[in-house]
């Protein structure tokens, strides 16, 4: 009976010990003084301030933004910017950080976007699918925002749509371009601009659509615009842990409140 008290002593001990020795470790897996550095294309701003909360919550883990557009993203962390994920709007510009040796793989895609003609609530034009609308209200329309086609992909789809309407000639003198669509999206919302064309994830912002009305534009008129994200190099836990979340039920379903497929 002795011997077997000894015994249970000595399992009890082992076992303390080897929890005191796993605890800083269990603790360093779930919680990290360092944040997830995550490059993000403008057009995930909306959702995002719901996405990282709730990743947040569910993983004891800070999550630090950089948000623009996609060309100059990729700019960026090619010149060095401190990142571990990028959320590109576009997936050929995954494949261009891919080619350059910088990701962990080619990523894949987390969504794919829709585009809108947007306007101030207090426009007179009248609003359809295929712009039909537009065109016929097209003297009343002093400024026009698209963003820039060379650094974000909802810009070059914009441009897409413009020329297969037609309207392109007849708004040249008239673009505002924005660095970014979150910017472009902005001018409509502000009034500098009387229309534009944006993704449909920034025209369902509670403080954008307070102010504004819009339509959907057709997919026929433009390219999918396909959204990739990839894992950087130096990609930590955190980082894969966002990736693995962004394609969580839960996360889907905060997408598919922004417009996102």
């Amino acid at each position: 009976m002795q011997m077997m008290g000894a015994k249970r002593r000595f399992r009890l001990v082992a076992v303390s010990l080897l929890l005191a020795l796993a605890g800083p470790v269990l603790a360093q897996a779930y919680t990290s003084p360092k944040p997830v550095l995550v490059a993000a294309a403008a057009n995930m701003q909306s959702a995002l301030t719901e996405l990282v909360p709730l990743f947040e919550r569910g993983h004891r883990a800070r999550v630090s933004l950089t948000l623009g557009s996609s060309a100059t993203l990729v700019r960026q962390i090619q010149q060095g910017l401190p990142a571990e994920l990028f959320l590109s709007a576009d997936e050929d510009f995954v494949f261009r950080l891919a080619d350059a040796g910088l990701t962990q793989d080619r990523g894949v895609v987390y969504a794919t976007g829709r585009l809108v003609l947007l306007v101030p609530s207090g426009s007179r034009l009248v609003l359809d699918p295929g712009l039909s609308g537009l065109k016929a209200g097209l003297s009343e329309v002093r400024k026009f925002a698209i963003a820039n086609p060379e650094l974000a992909p909802y810009g070059k789809a914009a441009v897409q749509v413009l020329q297969m309407q037609a309207l392109w000639p007849g708004l040249q003198g008239r673009l505002v371009l924005g660095d970014n669509i979150a910017q472009t999206t902005q001018f409509v919302s502000t009034g500098a601009a009387e229309a534009g064309i944006t993704a449909l994830s920034l025209a369902l912002a509670p403080e954008v659509a307070a102010r504004t009305r819009f339509v959907l534009i057709s997919d026929a008129l433009h390219g999918p615009v396909r959204q990739r994200m990839v894992l950087l190099k130096n990609a930590g836990p955190g980082a894969r842990a966002f990736h693995d979340f962004l394609q969580s039920p839960d996360a889907k379903a905060v997408l598919a409140r922004y417009g996102f497929r």
